[in-house]
């Protein structure tokens, strides 16, 4: 299953050259877990997501971390969208209860557009891959979900690599899929909670993720104090 995810990937026509990059320089990780349906394997997940995060890395390579479910029972967008966020507050409340801190340069309020998950202290976006994706870029034979860590992200607007990679990811989207992706938005413009299932939401809907006792809210004071202080 896990070669099946690389070799979905490798396709040439698949779009996310950044996912490209992690496989060929082998810095994209990958587990197998039970059901996306079940916390069976919660704990093994942000387990291994502490362990992702404290491994060292050069700082030039784009890293993900991808979770396949080998149970792949048919579900639709809806089902699937709520699985997810299921499997994702679940492993959230276990790196809480493991005693890790929420990533301050981030908020932890899936509607502040600062938004980005924390696991072991580091910041991650998801992205869902699902047998019933109406985005083909999306259209995997299970379900996924892979975490990409924000910092790199951030490291690329700063390199100002940021943008052409963005453009070229889009392009070969259109090219692959016939149509841009409605939910893609930049980082501080709208939550990206929003993107993490695939599906397009409407104006009203609302993340059900929430992390107890974070404030939800990261200011520019914040940023710049930890700017100061490092």
């Amino acid at each position: 299953m896990a070669e099946d995810l690389r070799d979905f990937i490798r396709e040439r026509a698949f779009p996310c050259v950044g996912a490209k990059s992690a496989l060929s320089r082998d810095t994209l990780e990958i587990m197998v877990a039970r059901s996306i349906t079940s916390a069976w394997d919660d704990l093994t997940i942000v387990q291994s997501l502490l362990r992702f995060v404290q491994q060292p890395r050069d700082p030039r390579d784009l890293v993900s971390f991808a979770v396949v479910f080998a149970d792949d029972t048919p579900m639709d967008e809806h089902d699937f969208e709520k699985h997810l966020w299921d499997r994702i507050q679940s492993i959230s409340d276990k790196d809480q209860w493991l005693g890790q801190p929420y990533d301050r340069s981030v908020s932890s309020d899936p509607s502040n557009p600062h938004f980005s998950l924390s696991f072991g202290g580091q910041a991650f976006f998801v992205v869902g891959l699902h047998p019933g994706s109406s985005r083909k870029a999306r259209r995997f034979a299970r379900p996924v979900m892979v975490f990409n860590l924000h910092d790199q992200f951030e490291r690329l607007r700063e390199e100002q690599r940021y943008e052409k990679m963005r453009e070229t990811i889009l392009a070969r989207d259109v090219a692959f899929s016939g149509s841009v992706n409605p939910m893609l938005s930049r980082h501080g413009e709208a939550s990206e909670a929003r993107q993490y299932s695939g599906r397009a939401v409407d104006a009203d809907w609302r993340c059900p993720f929430s992390r107890a006792g974070t404030d939800g809210a990261v200011t520019q004071d914040d940023r710049q104090a930890d700017i100061d202080a490092a």
